[in-house]
């Protein structure tokens, strides 16, 4: 099912509005613009048409109607809202109650244990939300509705050659891998027993058995959404799913991944609606429709004046809605929060290992000087020196009263080229890589005397140099020392008999050497000097 057109009279705020022209291939439309515009409002449209349409229920009046401007000749709910679909017949009463899926901005149950169930209605044949304004629990409902599905699967003949296990892990595989999409360290263990303690169980680290109750709001935010939606598209397989704010409670970075699940667990022939005001879900939109192009609108409800009759139009993605998107989204908090100096430097600030490497040992590092400098992560020295670089753009563009330096590692780069990127603005070190700081003969040096164990510098550089001779002889260049950092890390630690330094070389060298480069060393001031000069 796939709006086309929708025109409100006299609800809520709406005087007048038409939208119009949305395309059929379309299967995300997001709602943007500041609080109170109306974004929630379109949503309780839709939630009024479907009670309206398809229970003969006409709700609170005080609530929906837009007070003073009915005409005395028809009944207050009478051609309130209009919605036309694509390629749809004519709706019955029946169809009409299972054409669209609603989740609130309150979603919020925070703990739960089964010790009985029983069968669950079917959601699209009731009304479960009179107002979008109402808390909207889902979660221990839907694990009935999984029971249920694993029970009744049971008696399938189609299931006859399948396993328990088979059954069992047919209808959470889908929740698990959605999950783990999101969440790096968060995964459904188990549903525990549904006749004495059945709740959802996860693995979160070491932990096994991790109750539902345990997560945090984030997590539970996360899990609720990507539940509802993969057990709700068995019920509302032709809809219209509309999500106010999903990015309530959950993290920034986390965000986007939610957008692009949810995107993908909706049903082929589905439309999945929100109103955001997270950056991360913009940005996700974006990257959804620049991959399959025409799959994607933005309806934008900013400066819009609904006591007079508007029409709104789908726009694409572009800079003035980014623009206004970013004021919107966080007014002049910038100005309060702007750094005086923003390092773009390299690395990753995906997965767990590597995450942000580089931008914290040079934290790190300047924390005590230069408090007032942020280093932030942006990708490979190819991505830095992309003028277009979305993410560096947004930075600039919000913080523009910061100084914004871009810094690279050397690599394997000659002269002439580290010149090309100076005529582009962007300083480089003179060491291959950050590595090649962190583990300098200064630096190990001063770890031995630290832990007064200064008879050992000699033991441990030559151990450094052992190792730099091993990578050598796998082919790599006598300066690489982040190939041989491995085996440097391990034979100091093994040398020093060092505990708790970090798991890796990794964390080894942010944790324990870098907190070592200070203003007093040479190493401090060659950095020093690379960045900020």
């Amino acid at each position: 099912m796939k709006i086309k057109k929708i025109k409100l009279t006299d609800f809520k705020r709406f005087s007048n509005l038409t939208i119009l022209d949305i395309p059929e291939t379309t299967r995300l439309v997001v709602l943007v613009g500041p609080n109170g515009c109306g974004k929630t409002s379109l949503f309780e449209a839709f939630n009024y048409w479907r009670k309206l349409k398809g229970f003969n229920n006409a709700s609170n009046q005080e609530y929906f109607e837009k007070i003073g401007n009915v005409a005395p000749q028809r009944r207050w709910y009478d051609n309130k809202v209009e919605i036309e679909f694509h390629n749809s017949p004519s709706l019955d009463i029946e169809n009409i109650k299972g054409k669209f899926y609603f989740r609130t901005a309150y979603r919020n149950e925070p703990d739960f244990t089964v010790t009985s169930f029983s069968k669950q209605d079917d959601p699209s044949k009731t009304i479960k939300l009179d107002t979008l304004m109402k808390n909207d629990i889902t979660v221990s409902e839907n694990y009935q509705r999984l029971i249920s599905q694993t029970l009744s699967g049971v008696y399938l003949t189609e299931n006859d050659n399948k396993t328990v296990v088979d059954l069992r892990e047919q209808l959470v595989e889908k929740i698990k891998q959605t999950l783990n999409a999101i969440f790096e360290d968060l995964e459904l263990h188990n549903i525990g027993d549904p006749i004495s303690n059945g709740s959802f169980y996860f693995k979160k680290g070491a932990s096994y058995n991790f109750h539902y109750k345990n997560l945090s709001a984030g997590e539970k935010s996360v899990f609720d959404l990507i539940l509802d939606v993969i057990i709700k598209s068995t019920y509302y397989p032709d809809a219209v799913f509309c999500i106010d704010e999903p990015e309530a409670h959950i993290h920034t970075r986390l965000q986007s991944k939610v957008l692009k699940e949810l995107f993908s667990l909706i049903p082929i022939n589905s439309q999945l609606w929100i109103s955001t005001h997270s950056i991360g879900m913009l940005k996700q939109a974006e990257e959804l429709e620049n991959k399959l192009p025409g799959s994607v609108i933005f309806l934008d409800f900013d400066n819009k004046n609904f006591d007079e009759e508007e029409i709104i139009q789908p726009s694409k993605i572009n800079k003035a809605i980014w623009d206004r998107f970013f004021d919107l989204a966080l007014a002049d908090f910038s100005k309060l929060i702007a750094p005086q100096k923003i390092v773009f430097c390299e690395g990753t600030f995906n997965g767990r290992k590597y995450k942000d490497f580089d931008a914290q040992v040079y934290g790190i590092i300047f924390e005590q000087k230069y408090h007032n400098t942020r280093f932030i992560s942006v990708g490979s020295c190819t991505e830095i020196e992309n003028i277009q670089n979305e993410p560096m753009q947004v930075v600039a563009n919000l913080l523009n009263s910061s100084e914004i330096i871009k810094f690279v590692d050397r690599d394997n780069r000659s002269a002439r080229e580290i010149a090309e990127l100076k005529s582009k603005n962007i300083k480089s070190s003179k060491r291959r890589n950050i590595e090649s700081y962190i583990f300098d003969d200064e630096i190990i040096a001063k770890l031995c005397a630290s832990i007064s164990k200064q008879n050992l510098i000699e033991d441990c550089l030559d151990a450094k140099n052992n190792a730099i001779q091993k990578s050598i002889e796998r082919g790599n260049p006598i300066d690489d020392i982040k190939s041989a950092s491995g085996d440097i890390f391990n034979d100091i630690k093994r040398l020093l008999s060092l505990t708790q330094c970090g798991d890796n070389k990794c964390a080894f060298a942010r944790d324990t050497l870098a907190p070592l480069i200070t203003e007093d060393t040479a190493i401090y001031k060659e950095l020093e000097q690379e960045i900020f000069e």
